[in-house]
């Protein structure tokens, strides 16, 4: 039977062919639109905000048909750590304070609404340089089912580059 719908086999049984459902987020800007519409909902997130001063703080605020939102709080001091996000995307933005994070060999400030996107694979730190406490708010799509960590190395006249940490463990 010649159908150009079996040469990707049947579509029913390969998610990733369909259409997402109507209404939910599908490309980047509609996420980056959640992560804003969310963050505009102060009294949604605001009164889950907790502090830790040993561990870095998160809290799953909700999921969706292929995403899941996060809220993080970092005190002076608490960062991430090299990582990656695996297969999934982020856009993230602050909330409170503010956070410095690096990629790429250059290192940005995060100021509250500032939004930021992380392909999948895209290595970067992000810490908490500043004397107050922050808050950060970070969508993940598809969810975030591995977050690799990596360490920075030197090579002669070489600029650093990124060796993934056999055995990380998975943290959000």
């Amino acid at each position: 039977m010649d159908n150009d719908n079996e040469i990707a086999g049947d579509p029913m049984m390969v998610p990733h062919l369909l259409p997402p459902p109507a209404g939910q987020p599908a490309t980047i800007a509609d996420f980056a639109a959640l992560v804003r519409k969310t963050a505009a909902d102060r009294a949604r997130w605001e009164p889950l905000v907790r502090y830790d001063a040993v561990l870095r703080w998160y809290h799953r605020l909700a999921t969706g048909p292929g995403h899941e939102v996060w809220l993080l709080s970092w005190v002076p001091g608490q960062g991430s750590g090299r990582h990656d996000h695996g297969a999934s995307c982020a856009v993230y933005t602050v909330l409170r304070g503010a956070l410095t994070e690096r990629s790429g060999g250059r290192a940005r400030t995060l100021a509250p609404g500032t939004l930021r996107y992380c392909a999948p694979g895209g290595v970067h730190d992000v810490v908490n340089d500043g004397l107050e406490p922050a808050v950060s708010l970070h969508v993940y799509f598809p969810g975030l089912t591995e977050m690799r960590m990596h360490e920075a190395t030197e090579a002669a006249g070489r600029p650093e580059r990124d060796t993934p940490v056999a055995g990380a463990p998975l943290a959000c």
